[in-house]
């Protein structure tokens, strides 16, 4: 397979796999593609961890880094004074401690609500928390370097350019696809809005070639709803490079996802994800589930600015996890995490590794299909 994507960076197959978990960044590449790391939830320290790790165990194989850097968070974020755990109101915190009582959830102690290390994952969407983690990743041998929120900020193009890493760019409408162009991004991922995460509303479909079209020569990778070959080579049709997925990789052997989660992904279907606001401030693609549904009901004081949500979010889906690893109901009923609508398709459980070459047999399957229907 010979795309732009795939000469430019070195790769067998033009697919980038984007997940928080360095075994799946690793097998991927490993495998002939590109894995890309989410690095949102990490300090700097944990970070240069895990790029230690992926760098040990990829062989000098290119791989990315994904950093979070919205354009617009919540102001007491904004001015990198105080704690952010004090900004979240009192009403947030009552109405997090009420949905533990109604589920019959071992409710988490203060002090654990108030971990430093939740506050810093409020922190790692700010600028400077954000430019910490870019550093943090151009001291490595990666291949790129995304901005998954928002146009890339000049610090980031900057010091990716010094270092000789291409920057990409994840966008939702066309708009937006010309804005990461003027601030210099040099990749483009249109990402439909049935992907899971961070999405706006056009569909995959129509999003990729109007992109395709508006920001041509750059190369761009389609996101969105694409867990198989046959959507691959869809994606391609449209005029893409290459395709760039998230979901697929939350049911893998190698993946982050509790195993509570993980269950709940491969029994759902296309129509069991919703976007909320709820985990992080902003609109998000993820598995429906009873925390959605409280936080968006009209009890809910509504769902904070990024990243003070993050903030209420995750200092409750730690003790819930392990709530419902433990067997009790009502957290498995709260448990959720992000996820597309293929989840529909993501039924059984392989290593990531396999998913690749599944995904390339039936690509050429596709391709061999269509080159019958040509010739006929």
């Amino acid at each position: 397979m010979k795309t732009e994507v795939c000469d430019r960076f070195g790769i067998e197959f033009p697919l980038f796999a984007f997940s928080h978990c360095r075994d799946v960044v690793a097998a991927v590449t490993n495998a002939g593609g590109f894995g890309v790391l989410g690095a949102v939830a990490y300090s700097p320290d944990r970070l240069e961890e895990e790029l230690r790790w992926i760098d040990e165990h990829v062989g000098g194989r290119p791989y990315g880094v994904d950093v979070l850097v919205p354009g617009k968070i919540a102001k007491e974020a904004a001015d990198g004074r105080g704690s952010l755990l004090s900004a979240v109101p009192p009403e947030h915190w009552r109405f997090l401690s009420g949905l533990f009582e109604k589920y019959g959830v071992p409710a988490p102690s203060p002090e654990a609500l108030g971990d430093p290390r939740v506050d810093g994952v409020g922190r790692q969407v700010t600028q400077q928390g954000a430019t910490e983690l870019i550093d943090v990743a151009l001291a490595h041998p990666i291949r790129l370097i995304a901005s998954a929120l928002g146009p890339p900020p000049p610090v980031m193009v900057e010091r990716a350019r010094a270092a000789g890493v291409p920057v990409a760019a994840l966008v939702g409408t066309v708009e937006h696809a010309r804005r990461q162009v003027a601030a210099g991004a040099d990749l483009i991922v249109a990402q439909g809005g049935e992907a899971g995460g961070h999405t706006g509303e056009i569909s995959t479909m129509v999003l990729v070639p109007e992109v395709v079209d508006a920001v041509a020569p750059l190369p761009v990778l389609a996101a969105g709803g694409i867990a198989t070959g046959r959507q691959m080579a869809a994606a391609l049709a449209l005029g893409a490079s290459g395709v760039w997925c998230g979901s697929v990789w939350l049911t893998t052997e190698e993946a982050e996802t509790l195993p509570a989660v993980k269950a709940k992904m491969l029994a759902a279907t296309s129509r069991d994800t919703v976007r909320s606001r709820s985990r992080t401030g902003k609109p998000a693609r993820q598995l429906r589930s009873a925390w959605t549904e409280e936080w968006d009901s009209p009890a809910s004081p509504g769902p904070l600015p990024m990243p003070l949500q993050m903030i209420v979010a995750e200092g409750a889906m730690a003790p819930i996890g392990k709530a419902a690893e433990a067997g009790n109901e009502g957290a498995r009923q709260l448990a959720n995490y992000f996820v597309g609508q293929v989840v529909g398709l993501m039924n059984t459980v392989k290593p990531a590794r396999q998913v690749v070459y599944d995904m390339i047999e039936e690509f050429a399957d596709a391709l061999e299909r269509l080159n019958r229907i040509t010739n006929d």
